[in-house]
């Protein structure tokens, strides 16, 4: 049974990291990708504290959760360390930046930018961080507003998205982030008696 989904998540993975071949694509997953920073949380959370009514209460739900999340993050992804594909698929070298950055050729030809690779935050894949804080802050917009509730859950998984497509995750990294992040949230709200 492991083998099975081990192979499927190997070829959703290939099909994602397949549309990144085309510069438009590659580029609107790195920009994509980037708003799934550690910054642009804060600095959400703090415009809407200051400017709307539940601002606060949004800016309360997100960082407890984030303090359950990111432990647990450090300890599954330090537990489970599972190679990201770019330090695994030998193909997908030339695109990603492993250790010492030098760019395929052929990718160098078809328009990337090889001087610049990818490069993923750290060694290990399995949950995806930034899907863990996207979900965490999508569940916090939808229990704070839930009229938000599609833009906030469709950008989370547009991020983990950009991360397949990236080449620095599979999507069983994205599922288990994306859990790791509604569940921190959930957690949370229950022990907070919501």
């Amino acid at each position: 049974m492991f083998g099975i989904i081990t192979k499927l998540d190997k070829q959703v993975f290939e099909y994602f990291f397949a549309l990144s071949e085309h510069k438009e694509w590659h580029l609107l997953a790195r920009k994509i990708s980037k708003t799934g920073d550690g910054p642009f949380y804060f600095i959400f959370s703090l415009i809407l504290f200051l400017s709307h009514s539940r601002g606060g209460e949004l800016f309360n739900l997100a960082v407890s959760a984030f303090i359950l999340e990111i432990p647990l993050y450090l300890i599954l992804k330090n537990a489970i360390r599972r190679k990201r594909p770019c330090h695994r698929e030998s193909v997908y070298l030339g695109r990603v930046s492993v250790s010492v950055g030098q760019a395929d050729p052929l990718v160098s030809a078809s328009g990337f930018n090889a001087s610049k690779p990818f490069e993923p935050s750290d060694k290990f894949s399995l949950p995806s961080g930034h899907t863990a804080a996207a979900f965490v802050m999508a569940t916090s917009i939808w229990v704070i507003y839930p009229q938000w509730l599609l833009l906030a859950y469709s950008w989370a998984i547009a991020i983990g998205l950009s991360r397949i497509a990236l080449g620095v995750h599979y999507p069983l990294d994205i599922l288990a982030g994306a859990s790791l992040g509604s569940g921190s949230v959930m957690a949370v709200l229950y022990l907070g008696g919501h």
